[in-house]
């Protein structure tokens, strides 16, 4: 096969001249994924960074040279490891650029502003309107990135956006969703686009929740884990094997649509219509199915009223709650068998207690055939975790440019 060189243009270089045994097209790929190599801090060295990307010292050199020159990245200092020689250390540039995330569902919206070093800055929430339709959902995305910039650093290098439902990444439309009114073939991408003039990505807002586990969370040293969000809807953002499960038609995690039959003498539904976060809150308050819910889900749940224990036992009113989770945690375990699941959403507010309530009983329901016990847990992360998943998504994304 014939070897050839191309010339870069239009990378500020301070007059030196790069060439590169590859197409525009690998070398930003290459690019975006040094990035990603320091800004999970998995490489903090020319020599590590090379390691870590499988290239040789001298490409992974040409490369941390181009970051540089660009004012991506800078080299600074000594570091003395166990064995050889010092080294220097890289950082990416904070200032640099910064990517903004943003998450929905039908009662609320967070976005986060995140540099490009991979730090966030306080994140906002808004609470959505009941009578909220899609024009008016996509109207207040747009506005929330806007007012992210008003603060930011450096220029807006992307946007990821964590939307509820089906959706085609691919397409960058949101495809359906039940809860929020003409929310079908929504194309969400192209109108940020256009706004914005810079890359967009869109995703499940659970396998952005996944996303942020792995890049903020407790799922940052885990190949297998699962997030439960039990929020509007009920949905699951699945890792296995280190990457995030979408399915053929991108709608692998939608539990929430599960036919869903509680007990003897119940009508059947789905699962969302037991188990999302508004269903939990009226059943445990014995209110009707249709009954308004508090606007922040998550303080009132952590008023814990009624109280989930009682005497060191799980209270009367709490127990089919705990043991339909259950069910669902058992029979994924089963399936797929991942190292963890957290818990994401205002139920988080009822803490480690109720986490392990469901796992023991979902414990009980495998039949002693696991063989380490089963770990489920409130995740650390806040109300923003959504949206954090949705500039991690535009970061995995983004590359420099290169003319």
């Amino acid at each position: 096969m014939m070897r050839f060189q191309k010339k870069l243009t239009g990378f500020p270089w301070n007059g030196k001249h790069f060439f590169v045994r590859r197409s525009i097209a690998g070398l930003r790929e290459a690019l975006g994924s040094a990035v990603l190599q320091l800004r999970s801090r998995a490489a903090t060295s020319r020599s590590a960074l090379s390691q870590a990307l499988g290239v040789a010292p001298s490409t992974g050199g040409l490369y941390v040279d181009m970051l540089i020159e660009a004012g991506y990245l800078s080299e600074s200092g000594l570091h003395q490891g166990a064995m050889g020689r010092p080294k220097r250390t890289l950082a990416l540039r904070p200032k640099a650029g910064w990517f903004a995330g943003v998450e929905f569902h039908a009662a609320s919206l967070q976005a986060v502003r995140v540099d490009f070093a991979g730090e966030f800055a306080a994140p906002v929430e808004k609470a959505l309107p009941p009578s909220a339709d899609a024009a008016t959902v996509v109207a207040a995305v747009a506005a929330v990135v806007q007012a992210l910039a008003e603060e930011a650093h450096g220029p807006l290098l992307a946007i990821g956006v964590g939307a509820p439902g089906t959706v085609d990444p691919h397409g960058g439309v949101g495809r359906e969703y039940r809860y929020i009114a003409q929310w079908r073939d929504v194309a969400l991408v192209e109108v940020l686009r256009s706004r914005f003039s810079v890359p967009v990505s869109l995703e499940h807002n659970l396998r952005a929740v996944a996303l942020a586990e792995r890049w903020y969370g407790e799922g940052k040293e885990l190949q297998d884990f699962v997030c439960l969000g039990l929020r509007s809807g009920f949905g699951a953002g699945i890792v296995a094997g280190g990457r995030t499960i979408t399915g053929q038609h991108h709608t692998a995690g939608e539990l929430g649509r599960w036919p869903w039959i509680a007990g003897p003498g119940d009508p059947p539904g789905e699962l969302q219509d037991r188990l999302s976060a508004p269903a939990i809150y009226r059943r445990v308050k014995g209110l009707a199915a249709d009954a308004a819910v508090p606007v922040d889900l998550r303080a009132a749940f952590a008023e814990r009223v009624p109280r989930l224990t009682t005497k060191d036992s799980v209270s009367a009113v709490w127990q089919p709650v705990i043991g339909e989770l259950a069910r669902v945690v058992a029979c994924l375990q089963f399936l797929l068998e991942p190292s963890a699941f957290f818990l994401h959403g205002p139920l988080t507010a009822l803490g480690a207690e109720f986490c392990e309530a469901v796992a023991r009983a979902a414990q009980d329901l495998g039949g002693g055939m696991a063989t380490a016990p089963l770990v489920f847990k409130p995740s650390t992360l806040g109300a923003e975790a959504g949206a954090l998943g949705a500039a991690s998504l535009a970061m995995e994304n983004w590359a420099p440019a290169l003319k």
